[in-house]
């Protein structure tokens, strides 16, 4: 008897409490706008900190605060290159040392360099 009086309720998924007699906390409506036009606004606690960026609710781009601080821009490490980490590892007199000791070995003709196969049919 009991599993049919709890069948079709939606058990868990709906809250059969009411708001009456509880003090919801103080809240702020923040307005915020995207790059696409879009306006919307967002309830916030009051004391939350309120985010300079959101996601647009209507096209997922990035809206701003409106009425309020630019958003401060993240400093960019500048991208590292293989010189630079070839330079943290080796110094400049070490890399013109090797560079020495592998021009001698070609040259002297001790290393055998693989020739591509279509490289071999152009000079035939």
């Amino acid at each position: 008897m009991s599993e049919r009086a709890l069948r079709g309720t939606r058990l868990g998924a709906t809250s059969y409490e009411t708001d009456r007699g509880i003090d919801l906390a103080p809240r702020q409506t923040v307005e915020y706008a995207c790059t696409n036009g879009h306006r919307f606004e967002v309830p916030f606690s009051v004391e939350a900190e309120i985010p300079t960026v959101w996601e647009c609710r209507f096209c997922g781009s990035e809206a701003l605060l409106l009425n309020g601080d630019e958003p401060e821009e993240k400093k960019a490490k500048p991208a590292r290159t293989h010189w630079d980490m070839l330079m943290e590892r080796r110094t400049r007199e070490e890399l013109e040392e090797v560079l020495a000791e592998r021009l001698a070995v070609l040259r002297s003709g001790r290393m055998n360099i693989a020739v591509h196969p279509r490289d071999s049919r152009k000079s035939a």
